[in-house]
């Protein structure tokens, strides 16, 4: 075929495709579009998913009569003058393609009124052309409705959802937005029954409540922007701010981590990745907090400029800004106070095979908390204390994995190896950072056949591991020559311990394993940790649960699991009817 210039309505529906995807874009770009005009209040409604009618409506400044139809001519924008404003977009919106790409593909019908004129302006398009102008009598502000979207695009149009699923992403973009703009009244109605309001008071934690519930509202922690964040990460032009849960408040998925780029919201793997380490060692395998976090910083300093959407950007320093979040977000969780007693029942039978749910709330409110381990001749120097345990009167073992202990809170259950691999973490931890890992020299050095691929991580860190306490040799292919082991150790297979090493080299450096040396202890710890199954003396159970009051994380294990939970004196007394 020859190469020939597209017709003008075949270029208006290819561009919309890149920015009108479903009815939750429409509601994107609008609401945008109201943010950017000053609105105070937003109304959004739709029916049928957003496929038969999107309405938003706003008390913004309006659209002048002159330039109503202007604003529905591709790349026709009020927020851009040069080339070189592209570099400090302040807005949410720039590119001056949604209006056009909305029309090019339903049935527009935009009302508005600029407050410094008398009357209003009605404009009617279908398919991106004009039917319809004339005055309309009606407040300042303008209303944008959308109807039939795809009409023109019937094959687009097969590919939407089902309503029910195209009211959830409508939902999950004005949500988004009422957090990112507490101060604002953000208002949704689908299919004529209001289903959210937000309070519009400036407060974003009760955006939290009314977008996730007063349990999580409540128990959100602030992070506060704080001096100290902005010399640690070397520029005082990043702040961070917003909300994020606390150790015991997690979720089973990345869905819940919600990020604000100069209030845009905004997809970005790498300021997940921060808010997710930012939890290291404090949440169990394969779950994931819930945040909200905003970041704002010098325009100049990202590029928005990216994709039609603009849910991606570009940071001039990643790293910097990497470093600012999970700071913040580290911080934030060290100064939280003492979790919260759970509130969940105890003593109750099985649960129905299908009941997987409660099951996990009920994990999820009992498990808060952080733990390490010893020989039972553990050193008693201080470790930092940020949420120390009261102490604790043991009673008991159960199950020879238990240790039953009181508090002047309740009942303590304390899983012993869980427990042990907290204190023996922070132990090595603070031997390492003084002087290096104590170590073992063995009555006769021990030959050890590894595979190759652990063998040549083993020689690779060498020195890394020396500053563990570990002296290894290689012998010859993938033999080494073990002459010590860190002192925890000492005792154990020292096929085993290099093996756990060799595994923890090889995912050590992950953003979401930390450092190759933590990874590393935190494996020597599992190995050294009392297991399981143990039979304890009362003395040594003491001296255990002396050194976890000692923690400065007490209540997880290395790996994120609780290492205790607690039954209130109030709690119990409920269960016993009292």
């Amino acid at each position: 075929m020859p190469i020939r210039v597209l017709p003008d309505e075949i270029v208006s529906q290819i561009a919309a495709g890149e920015v009108i995807e479903r009815p939750s874009s429409v509601v994107k770009e609008l609401v945008e579009n109201s943010i950017d005009a000053g609105a105070r209040e937003i109304r959004v409604e739709a029916r049928a998913g957003g496929k038969r009618y999107i309405r938003v409506s706003d008390d913004g400044c309006g659209i002048p009569a002159a330039e109503v139809e202007l604003a529905f001519h591709r790349h026709s924008t009020s927020k851009l003058a040069t080339a070189e404003d592209l570099t400090r977009i302040t807005t949410l919106g720039f590119r001056g393609e949604a209006l056009a790409s909305i029309a090019a593909v339903s049935r527009v019908t935009c009302e508005t009124r600029a407050r410094d004129e008398p009357m209003g302006t009605l404009i009617r398009l279908e398919g991106g052309q004009v039917v319809t102008r004339r005055e309309s009598g009606r407040p300042p502000g303008t209303s944008v409705t959308v109807e039939d979207l795809f009409f023109n695009l019937p094959a687009r149009r097969k590919f939407l959802r089902a309503d029910r699923t195209e009211q959830g992403h409508i939902d999950a973009w004005l949500t988004r937005y009422a957090l990112a703009y507490p101060a604002l009244r953000f208002t949704l109605v689908q299919d004529g029954k209001e289903v959210f309001r937000s309070p519009g008071n400036g407060r974003l934690r009760d955006v939290l409540i009314a977008v996730y519930g007063l349990e999580v509202g409540a128990a959100a922690l602030e992070i506060t922007p704080s001096p100290e964040t902005s010399g640690e990460t070397g520029d005082d032009s990043i702040r961070v701010s917003g909300f994020v849960s606390p150790p015991s408040l997690h979720r089973a998925n990345r869905g819940y981590i919600t990020l604000f780029v100069n209030g845009r919201w905004v997809q970005d793997a790498l300021l997940s990745y921060a808010i997710i380490q930012a939890y290291h060692t404090l949440l169990p395998a394969g779950r994931y907090p819930l945040a909200v976090v905003m970041v704002k910083l010098p325009p100049q300093e990202v590029d928005v400029n990216v994709h039609p959407a603009k849910a991606e950007v570009r940071f001039r320093d990643g790293d910097m800004v990497f470093r600012a979040v999970q700071k913040a977000v580290r911080r934030t969780l060290m100064e939280q106070p003492a979790p919260p007693t759970p509130s969940a029942p105890i003593a109750r039978p099985a649960f129905p095979g299908g009941d997987e749910e409660a099951r996990e709330g009920r994990r999820e409110r009992l498990a808060a908390l952080s733990t390490g381990q010893m020989s039972l001749d553990i050193p008693t120097q201080r470790l930092e204390v940020r949420k120390r345990l009261s102490p604790l009167r043991v009673v008991g073992q159960i199950n020879a994995t238990y240790i039953v202990a009181e508090g002047e809170a309740g009942m303590y259950l304390i899983d012993q190896h869980a427990a042990h691999e907290r204190i023996l973490f922070e132990q090595l931890w603070a031997e390492k950072e003084r002087a290096g890992v104590a170590s073992q020299v063995l009555l006769e050095p021990r030959l050890v056949q590894l595979s190759p691929e652990a063998a040549g991580l083993i020689a690779k860190h060498a020195e890394l591991l020396e500053g563990l306490g570990f002296q290894v040799e290689p012998f010859g292919g993938a033999t080494v020559l073990i002459r010590a082991l860190p002192a925890v150790v000492a005792q154990v297979d020292p096929l085993q311990v290099l093996e756990d090493v060799a595994a923890a080299l090889s995912t050590g450096g992950d953003p979401l394993s930390g450092p190759v040396e933590e990874a590393v202890i935190r494996h020597v710890c599992k190995r050294a940790a009392i297991k399981a199954g143990q039979v304890m003396s009362h003395v040594e159970m003491e001296k255990l649960v002396r050194a976890l009051e000692q923690c400065s994380n007490p209540h997880t294990c290395p790996h994120g699991r609780p290492t205790m939970i607690m039954l209130s004196v109030e709690q119990l007394a409920r269960e016993f009817g009292r």
